[in-house]
């Protein structure tokens, strides 16, 4: 029994809402974006940047050829025929930055630019600061130690250590494929050892890239589960985001309520100025105005009701003496197909005007 009672007491709705099994909506992609928590992987933008890299390097490789070659027969030839001085060492500084610079250059223009554009191609132009923004909560051994036990970090360091062993595999097996040739570099002419050992390094380079696209790729789908299943939201998340972007239902049932009320009263205070109410008779009731100084106007519809509405609006008009004339096809048209405070459409001018013929003819003012 007791078992029995506690079960009863606990609403057992509220563990089963908390648990995050509803898409996210796009309010809470929105939220999440701003707070920098994207689909992104910094695998695929290394990856990119070592191919785009390695590439422009066998392009320019005359231009760096000659930039080394230069540099080379410049402190070979010169420099080390000068005498050690303080001077001396200041314009080998200079001559050493100014290489390095005119190398680096391009490398570093390319990969800074295809960081920019695998970033954008990811996550779009975005920037947030939200992620660098220092927290009490980063301080907490609790948080620290799930964060380095969790599923995430798991997987980046399977990811790390299985790269490095690729790495390490690839290398080895290009290296004894070309052993034989390397084994006679020492009989070889400079340039002629220096272009072999280049194609092995670039040889092992693009098939090193060419793995860690494919890993960097495999990585950017698991980000993206991730992601979504990061964000996503309980039950009762979703209906509390409903509340908060659209409003609470009840409140918003009570606001059309009071909106409705206050029409009503409006319209049934007009009803005063109708100059004659059609009826259907008995379920429906439309009050119209005509005012004869303007020619040019069609009679207005003030007002239009069914059941108890249509009883208050002849009620209304009884009080105020105004004549009450029975046509179910106008009755019926107008309250269908015309709102309040609109003129009549031209399909009912003849029988609108033979109404108010009737009327005129009973010696009412119109």
């Amino acid at each position: 029994m007791e078992e029995k009672w506690f079960l009863e007491a606990i609403d057992l709705q509220l563990f089963a809402d908390s648990e995050k099994t509803e898409e996210a909506t796009p309010h809470r992609k929105q939220e999440a974006r701003k707070k920098g928590q994207v689909a992104k992987s910094t695998d695929l933008n290394a990856a990119l940047g070592l191919l785009v890299v390695m590439l422009m390097v066998f392009a320019l490789k005359d231009y760096f050829l000659k930039y080394i070659l230069g540099f080379l027969d410049l402190t070979l030839g010169h420099w080390l025929s000068q005498p050690l001085s303080q001077e001396n060492l200041g314009h080998l500084g200079t001559e050493m930055t100014a290489t390095y610079f005119n190398l680096m250059a391009p490398l570093f223009i390319a990969a800074v630019s295809i960081g920019i554009l695998s970033n954008a191609g990811q996550v779009g132009l975005k920037i947030s600061t939200e992620s660098i923004k220092p927290k009490l909560s980063h301080l907490n051994p609790i948080q620290g130690f799930k964060r380095m036990f969790s599923r995430r970090s798991l997987v980046e360091l399977a990811k790390s250590l299985f790269k490095i062993i690729l790495v390490g595999f690839i290398s080895f097996k290009i290296i004894v494929g070309a052993l034989e040739n390397l084994l006679f570099l020492v009989d070889m002419q400079v340039f002629q050892s220096v272009q072999l050992v280049a194609g092995v390094i670039f040889k092992i380079g693009m098939a090193v890239i060419s793995a860690f696209l494919v890993i960097a790729i495999l990585d950017y789908i698991f980000q993206r589960y991730e992601y979504k299943r990061n964000i996503r939201m309980s039950k009762q998340e979703v209906k509390e985001e409903y509340k908060q972007l659209e409003g609470d239902p009840l409140l918003r049932a009570r606001l059309r309520e009071k909106q409705r009320q206050l029409a009503l009263h409006r319209m049934m205070h007009s009803i005063p100025e109708a100059t004659v109410i059609v009826t259907n008779p008995t379920h429906l009731a439309v009050a119209l105005q005509y005012q004869s100084g303007l020619k040019d106007r069609a009679p207005i519809l003030l007002a239009k009701g069914a059941g108890t509405i249509a009883a208050r609006i002849k009620e209304k008009a009884a009080e105020h003496q105004i004549p009450i004339m029975e046509d179910k096809p106008v009755a019926r048209f107008l309250y269908q197909h015309v709102d309040i405070g609109q003129e009549i459409p031209p399909e009912l001018y003849q029988a609108v005007a033979e109404i108010l013929a009737i009327l005129y003819r009973m010696g009412k003012n119109i």
